[in-house]
């Protein structure tokens, strides 16, 4: 790291905590912010390029599917050559494809744009945790990593509301032209006020043979998964599984892995952490995508008005997670996450009985209850798994808890998809098929809370962080 000669230890720490902990909270707001933003913009896109209900999930998927992919390389590459680095050149990434992405012609156009977008997000997401990580001392960093969440939780906290308003007003495209400035003023924010530079394994190289397999098994699982139950997808999961089996055999071989496999098999905190994570984003991801939805077609709002109702999960994220992470500090995170997790399993379970004439209310105070359970999750978990390495394995745990976070919303949308797929065929979502919509959106949410409730069995049993 590269402190200021010109500052005594005590005045370099200080800035480079306020300075690191101000543009992670300011990119972290980015991408929720366009995901929960374009969520609210689906109908108008579907208008506009003639898409049907499963052609839709991939505006998220498509995402995803490219931060995943990202991800591990990312974060070794920033060990490697430097955290600031990698996490600049995400930003620039991320915001040239979304100024591309808001002229873009058709669906393939669009779609690959958005690619491009999770490419970048990627890399500033894996580095963004870990500079925080490698800043903050153990004391003070389930605060700052309660910051750094609420940050996440602003951003879709705002997106729904702004991206209703902007799609009412001026289109669905203006919500990726906002990007520009945003993207670009979050450069340089980082090249001017980051001082320092990151990288505890510059002797390591990269593992390329590895980073390949990784792509292939990520990839046909993701679009296996998105055309079940046909032979393709059959074939694409199974030739995803045995790519998995084969990357964390050849991980475990190679002296320069891109992923710690011995973190999964001699850490068990880390373990149990990381697949609590897994699950309950796989369980929780796909609510803002499918409600959006319900509440524009069966309840027939507006993008403005459905957006307002949306935010009441997030607002209530954004409040909760600062207060759970200096909490975090204090307490043992295994008995808040379990906590915010077991929330979360009745509001699923609530969602599962949703009808065409449900209580708006009811609805919202749902979405407040879920919000609240994940808020008491996040932010101690995060602190859990990045507390239970040692800084060499920063950038390492930071992009295996980002991919297993990313893997669970990947999990969730393909839930989604697979659903919808199912009960309403490729075909718009139109009054002829609401009855099979709105069983798909019940079935999800069935199929969430038991995925909800068996990470409340990996979260409760980690193990301690602390010693009592």
């Amino acid at each position: 790291m590269i402190a200021n000669p010109e500052k005594s230890p005590a005045d370099n720490r200080s800035a480079l905590e306020r300075s690191a902990l101000f543009v992670a909270t300011l990119t972290s707001f980015m991408g929720p912010f366009m995901i929960s933003s374009v969520n609210v913009a689906l109908p108008a896109i579907q208008t506009d390029f003639q898409m049907n209900a499963v052609q839709l999930s991939w505006i998220a998927t498509s995402y995803l599917l490219a931060v995943a992919v990202v991800l591990l390389p990312a974060g070794k590459i920033a060990d490697m050559y430097g955290r600031k680095k990698v996490f600049t050149a995400g930003l620039i990434t991320y915001t040239l494809a979304s100024t591309a992405a808001a002229f873009a012609g058709n669906a393939i156009w669009l779609l690959a744009f958005r690619a491009m977008q999770g490419l970048g997000a990627g890399m500033f997401i894996t580095t963004g945790m870990a500079i925080l990580t490698s800043v903050f001392p153990p004391h003070k960093r389930g605060r700052a990593i309660g910051m750094y969440v609420a940050a996440v939780y602003v951003g879709l906290s705002v997106g729904p509301f702004v991206g209703g308003i902007l799609t009412q007003q001026f289109g669905w495209r203006s919500i990726f032209l906002i990007m520009l400035p945003l993207g670009a003023g979050s450069t340089g924010i980082t090249l001017l006020f980051l001082k320092g530079e990151w990288a505890d394994s510059r002797s390591r190289k990269l593992d390329v043979l590895g980073s390949l397999i990784y792509t292939v098994a990520i990839l046909s699982l993701i679009y296996g998964a998105t055309v079940l139950p046909s032979m393709t997808g059959c074939i694409l999961l199974t030739i995803g599984l045995a790519g998995l089996v084969l990357f964390f055999r050849q991980q475990n071989q190679t002296p320069y892995p891109i992923f710690e496999v011995s973190l999964f098999v001699e850490n068990r905190t880390f373990t149990f952490s990381s697949l609590a994570a897994l699950l309950n984003y796989s369980a929780t991801f796909a609510v803002t995508f499918l409600m959006s939805l319900y509440l524009q077609y069966l309840k027939g709002m507006p993008p403005r008005t459905a957006g307002l109702l949306l935010m009441a999960q997030p607002v209530m994220m954004a409040i909760f997670s600062p207060l759970a992470g200096r909490l975090s500090d204090r307490l043992e995170p295994r008995l808040l996450a379990s906590a915010g997790m077991a929330i979360t399993v009745v509001g699923m379970l609530v969602f599962a009985q949703l009808q065409t004439d449900s209580s708006l209310v009811g609805i919202v105070c749902t979405l407040m209850l879920l919000g609240f359970g994940f808020a008491l999750f996040s932010s101690p978990n995060m602190s859990a798994i990045m507390g239970s390495v040692t800084k060499e394995q920063y950038g390492i745990a930071s992009g295996a808890a980002a991919t297993m976070r990313l893997m669970g919303q990947m999990t969730s949308m393909a839930i989604a998809t697979v659903a919808l797929a199912l009960l309403v065929g490729h075909e718009a979502i139109n009054p002829e098929n609401y009855y099979r919509f709105l069983l798909s959106i019940r079935i999800v949410f069935t199929l969430s809370a038991v995925l909800c409730g068996a990470g409340v069995y990996f979260s409760l049993f980690r193990g301690r962080l602390r010693s009592p």
